[in-house]
């Protein structure tokens, strides 16, 4: 079993011809049917970027994860708010257990930065040539990809022009989050994963990885034969269903949603668990994700199109989806302890 692939040309082609907006409505049903099914897919951008563009930043990466530790300290969370910045190897703890990674976290800059804030220091870039021009380029790129998809969902969810609008006044400030992942091979007695099981907490996440196989793993509950229900959080109890592998495509990024579509769509679509386990003998592994998140204050809560589409079927966890400011909401996340809260990959 593997995720769905869908492409999202017709959403980048400034065509209202009938056979285009054909083409959009079956993309939308396509991203509307596998966050129902999944909450994660392979989306086709390899009509939107470069495919060299996404190849340097892990080249870029990759050299910087190579420096010496002291080097690389220079730019450590504890410079500024603990959020942005350099975390060591298994200085990330997931579900009790450290994680077997390190990385460099940026956020969306903030209007009068303050580190002894949460969230609100300033963001730390290594000194590594062409690294941050390259970085924010890729930025800008995915923040037009954010709102891009976000339109597609909103059609997949039959939105009234007045509905999607206010749904994209909630991501035209996005209060993005970007990392630079490296995961050496776990070692033989680690107990524990390279990164366990965990959902993302925001909007939307567009994952760019090398080609190491078989380390991002999906919890789904599409598979009855075989169940793996093993690294399962606490919480989430016996729940059948298995890990599936979500290998690297070329020309897609891997896309997942987060728990403010769970909140939009009041349950109709799930933030999915997922993992990384790497242990081939390659060093690093290296994974590029791109958080694109509502903005800080947006008020998240229930859509009236998905309440249309659940009138005559309920959530069917019988979960009560509260209204959020999204801004809270990621404080009570990550304010407390940052190595343990904020969004892995």
């Amino acid at each position: 079993m593997s995720l769905p692939i869908i492409d999202i040309l017709p959403y980048l082609e400034d065509d209202r011809s009938t056979d285009n907006e054909a083409q959009r409505r079956e993309v939308a049903a396509k991203i509307h049917n596998a966050c129902v099914d999944y909450g994660f897919f392979y989306l086709n951008i390899s009509s939107y970027v470069d495919p060299q563009e996404p190849e340097e930043l892990i080249a870029l990466a990759r050299q910087f994860f190579s420096l010496p530790q002291e080097e690389k300290d220079k730019i450590s969370l504890r410079n500024e708010d603990q959020a942005r910045g350099y975390a060591r190897l298994k200085e990330n703890v997931t579900n009790g257990k450290a994680d077997n990674h390190e990385g460099i976290d940026w956020y969306r800059p903030v209007k009068n930065p303050d580190k002894t804030k949460p969230l609100w220091g300033e963001n730390q870039w290594p000194t590594v040539p062409t690294f941050r021009e390259k970085y924010e380029r890729w930025v800008n790129k995915m923040k037009i990809l954010g709102v891009i998809v976000m339109r597609a969902m909103a059609d997949g969810l039959s939105m009234t022009s007045e509905e999607r609008e206010d749904l994209s006044c909630q991501v035209d400030d996005s209060f993005w989050v970007m990392r630079a992942i490296g995961y050496p091979p776990l070692p033989n007695d680690h107990d524990g994963f390279s990164c366990g099981a965990h959902k993302d907490y925001g909007c939307l996440t567009f994952l760019y990885t090398d080609p190491t196989p078989a380390a991002l793993q999906v919890f789904t509950h599409k598979v009855d034969v075989g169940s793996d229900v093993s690294g399962l959080p606490a919480e989430q109890g016996s729940q059948p269903g298995s890990w599936i592998n979500a290998n690297p495509i070329p020309g897609c990024v891997i896309c997942n949603i987060g728990e403010m579509w769970e909140i939009w769509t009041n349950g109709l679509y799930k933030s999915t668990l997922h993992r990384v386990v790497h242990r081939s003998m390659n060093y690093s592994d290296i994974r590029i994700p791109f958080f694109f998140e509502p903005n800080f204050n947006a008020h998240v809560k229930p859509l009236a199109a998905a309440l249309r589409i659940q009138a005559d079927k309920p959530n069917p966890d019988g979960k009560e989806y509260k209204p959020v400011v999204y801004g809270d909401f990621l404080l009570n996340k990550v304010g407390n302890n940052f190595s343990d809260g904020k969004e892995k990959y």
